[in-house]
C-alpha cells in the first residue's frame, strides 16, 4: 500500500500528516528504524527497533457480537522484517516515530 497519494487514518486519532507523507514514500526494501514511546504506569522510555520496510496496512479489530460497522477500530500497521528475519509490524501512534536508516 504505497502511494504518494495515499491517506492514512486511524479510528482513534489524526496520524501526523508529516509521518504520512513519509510512510507513503517508503518502497519494499528500504531500510528503516522505528522508535516508539512505551510507558507503563507513571514511567515511560523509547525503544527503537530496525528493519526493512515491507508495506502499510490496517488491522481492523472489532467487538465479537454483530453491530454497526462504525464500531470497528481500524489501526494503521508498518510491517517489517528485522534483521534476524523475523517478520514483525506495529501499530502507529501519536508517539510513533519512523525513519529512514
Amino acid at each position: 500500500m504505497t502511494n504518494p497519494a495515499m491517506t492514512i487514518t486511524s479510528a482513534t486519532q489524526k496520524v501526523d500528516p508529516a509521518l504520512a507523507a513519509f510512510l507513503a514514500s517508503l518502497k519494499a526494501g528500504d531500510q528503516i528504524k522505528i522508535t516508539q514511546t512505551v510507558q507503563v504506569g507513571a514511567r515511560s522510555w523509547p525503544v527503537a527497533i530496525g528493519g526493512v520496510f515491507r508495506h502499510i496496512d490496517y488491522l481492523a479489530t472489532g467487538l465479537s457480537t454483530e453491530r454497526v460497522p462504525e464500531d470497528d477500530v481500524v489501526v494503521p500497521q508498518v510491517h517489517f522484517t528485522k534483521e534476524n528475519g523475523e517478520l514483525s509490524s506495529i501499530a502507529i501512534d501519536e508517539h510513533t516515530k519512523v525513519e529512514k536508516g
